[in-house]
């Protein structure tokens, strides 16, 4: 036999472990090299990788910033003599809908998306959302009065929920598969970045008259780089073609156009490289019969559904594990643990936000290498452990602050280390690419809901039960993701985005 060439009586596995048969039940043999995973790395030149990463991921750095800016904002805006406003005198419903207002928007984002994301593009999409992150951060900044930065609000975070839906896909899409997740776990540590440069801008703005406005005001900058930087950037190849095949444009016009595109993504000049991942592009496209364009219904139907099971799944479980709730307790356990620099919860943000850029840059490291099954059963298995200790602390051991401190800082570095960047990264890497924009948001739709649902139910939750009950449900809740990661969630490392596809779903 050649080498590299497939034997014929060779199975072809799904993730499952079943074989790929057509519709009428027999094996199909045309798409080995897909299956089989023989392929050359990717050509690419790291400074070429730089950008096509680098502006979507700003999107990123603006839904960090936002978190810790208005962390600040909300006590500025409430300040008699630092408000600079006469409406300062804010309800706690009022100020809910501040702190919320960019969680609401982002959940409208994610509805947006499902339905213009693959008529738009992922460049586009990006582009969108930068000028909605510009028009919320002026309107917020500017505002004349409470209705108008609530409006603010929700119109920066529709730009949140439209970039959490491209950012992803757009580097998915682009990058080469050697460094796919790596990047894509680095969004990750530009949204934690954004945080501490949120809670830093804070700190700096808070004594001044009007604080508030500077601190959201920040954002326009940004927004601005973000938006003119992808207005540089090619489209994404892979879409380019998907219209093609969907019969939006000429094939060879985009054919012509993709190669370009890559060229420029990945800084080479050899279009044999470029030309030969198109057409295996292609290839893939035409042989899973993506001619039609996705219907409402087809998201929930074959291998999206497989897809979308494994995507949503995992986003519902990294936030029902307690991610915000934590978190919520950071300065009391710090205080009672005898810290008393770290009282202050801005201080304590600060000290926790470093700890979650460090733990995230250990999984940008190491993902490529490591595979993403690894770091998620590895990390919420630390988790799992953390919250038996918060609940023990609570319930039992209410003297030992320091098991409280442990616990605190092994969730915060473990969750980092496998739901926080590897969650993203799964949901751009598995759904088939003609459902990719819709399965997509639905996912990102599920990651703000269930953050939301959380977020609303821990005070109430807390009362009723207790702290000790609390975590004890979400250890048990992690133990269920666990079981959940094991048996549903594929390792995807070093595959192409068709090869999963093929292998995969």
């Amino acid at each position: 036999m050649a080498p590299g060439a497939v034997d014929p009586e060779q199975p072809k596995l799904s993730f499952f472990g079943k074989e790929a048969k057509s519709s009428s039940g027999e094996i199909n043999s045309s798409r080995e090299p897909l299956i089989v995973g023989n392929h050359c790395n990717e050509e690419y030149t790291v400074a070429a990788a730089i950008l096509p990463f680098l502006f979507p991921a700003l999107g990123g750095l603006l839904f960090g910033y936002d978190i810790g800016a208005t962390s600040g904002a909300t006590i500025s805006i409430q300040s008699s003599s630092l408000s600079g406003t006469t409406w300062y005198n804010l309800s706690s419903v009022e100020i809910g809908l501040v702190v919320s207002g960019s969680l609401g928007g982002a959940l409208i984002g994610s509805v947006l998306a499902f339905n213009v994301a693959d008529f738009l593009g992922r460049r586009r999409e990006l582009i969108c959302s930068s000028i909605l992150y510009l028009v919320g951060a002026l309107l917020t900044a500017l505002a004349p009065n409470y209705p108008v930065m609530v409006i603010g609000r929700f119109v920066f975070g529709i730009g949140i929920g439209l970039a959490m839906h491209a950012a992803p896909m757009y580097i998915a899409e682009t990058a080469a598969s050697q460094i796919r997740g790596r990047l894509i776990s680095l969004k990750e540590f530009f949204i934690v970045l954004g945080m501490l440069l949120g809670y830093a801008g804070s700190s700096a703005y808070v004594s001044l008259v009007s604080g508030w406005r500077y601190m959201y005001g920040s954002s326009a900058p940004v927004a601005l780089i973000m938006g003119i930087g992808m207005w540089w950037l090619p489209a994404s190849p892979r879409w380019l073609l998907l219209c093609a095949i969907q019969g939006r444009d000429r094939l060879e016009v985009a054919k012509e156009t993709a190669k370009c595109c890559l060229c420029k993504l990945r800084g080479i000049t050899d279009d044999s490289f470029a030309l030969e991942q198109i057409d295996e592009i292609l290839a893939e496209l035409s042989y899973t019969g993506q001619e039609k364009e996705a219907s409402l219904w087809e998201v929930f139907q074959g291998k999206c559904l497989k897809a979308l099971i494994m995507g949503a799944g995992l986003v519902f479980f990294q936030q029902v594990t307690g991610q915000p709730s934590v978190l919520y307790y950071a300065a009391t356990i710090f205080k009672t643990a005898g810290f008393s620099a770290a009282s202050d919860a801005t201080m304590v943000s600060v000290f926790l936000g470093l700890l979650k850029l460090i733990m995230t840059g250990v999984a940008v490291v190491v993902v490529d290498r490591v595979g993403r099954r690894p770091l998620l059963l590895g990390g919420v298995s630390g988790m799992a452990i953390s919250l038996l200790l918060l609940s023990s602390y609570y319930t039992f051991f209410k003297s030992s602050s320091f098991m409280a401190v442990i616990g605190l800082l092994l969730y915060v570095g473990c969750y980092q280390l496998s739901f926080g960047p590897i969650g993203w990264l799964l949901i751009s890497e598995i759904f088939p690419l003609r459902l990719r924009g819709r399965g997509l948001s639905i996912a990102v739709l599920v990651n703000f809901a269930s953050n939301a649902l959380v977020t609303f139910a821990f005070s109430p939750l807390q009362s009723i039960l207790g702290a000790g009950v609390l975590f004890a449900i979400f250890f048990v809740i992690a133990i269920v993701s666990l079981i959940f990661i094991f048996y549903f969630i594929p390792e995807t490392k070093g595959l192409t985005l068709e090869e999963i596809e093929a292998k995969i779903l």
